[in-house]
């Protein structure tokens, strides 16, 4: 099982099965300057990562873990970064516009936690047990992008590919619904769908309750 650690700016990392750790830019007195580990490939992967092309590739039950920028001694608002993170489809990733096919799954809103950096990690399963969870299908890319704060506007877009690999027993289902066209013309935001555990769970108690009534 892979685990992959991504942190967003102020310092950004990714580690892998093999621990390599790659650290980024954080802001110093409206500059950019580079971490205590700088290298080119570093900066390759800066580059790819504030572009748009950072791909990570994942495989069935793998985790992400996502770390929020955090300050140790308070700084001005406009300084301190927040961020909202979404799950979009491809037009969405490709314009960077959550509005009309993505939802909200992280929001990083406290940059001075005194528990460190607030982390989210992202399981990727082809089912799970929660109705708002979500669920993966190999074979297939999935899309995130970042919206700053107001106090943040101008900031670039952070966005991340990941593409979960098939394997030799893999069924080709189709992805959630969102990430599909959607042929209404509508702009309502999509949520995940029930899993379908969940529906079946329902379905079970429904009929314990017909056959108790």
């Amino acid at each position: 099982m892979l685990k992959e650690r991504l942190r967003l700016p102020r310092c950004i990392s990714l580690t892998t099965n093999h621990r390599a750790s790659f650290h980024a830019m954080r802001s110093t007195n409206g500059r950019e300057a580079f971490c205590d580990i700088v290298t080119s490939s570093l900066i390759f992967f800066l580059l790819r990562f504030f572009r748009g092309e950072y791909t990570v590739e994942v495989a069935i039950n793998d985790y992400l873990d996502i770390y929020c920028p955090h300050y140790e001694v308070a700084e001005s608002a406009e300084r301190m970064e927040h961020y909202v993170l979404y799950m979009v489809n491809y037009d969405g990733y490709t314009t960077c516009d959550h509005h009309r096919k993505g939802f909200k799954r992280w929001e990083c809103n406290r940059p001075l936690s005194p528990n460190g950096p607030l982390k989210f990690s992202e399981k990727f399963q082809l089912f799970t047990p929660f109705s708002l969870g979500f669920e993966f299908r190999p074979g297939h890319e999935y899309y995130y992008i970042s919206s700053p704060h107001p106090n943040l506007a101008g900031k670039p877009c952070l966005k991340l590919k990941i593409y979960v690999k098939p394997t030799n027993d893999s069924v080709y289902e189709s992805p959630e619904p969102f990430l599909t066209d959607d042929t209404t013309g509508g702009c309502s935001l999509a949520l995940p769908r029930l899993s379908l555990l969940s529906a079946m769970l329902l379905g079970l108690f429904l009929v314990f309750l017909l056959a108790s009534s």
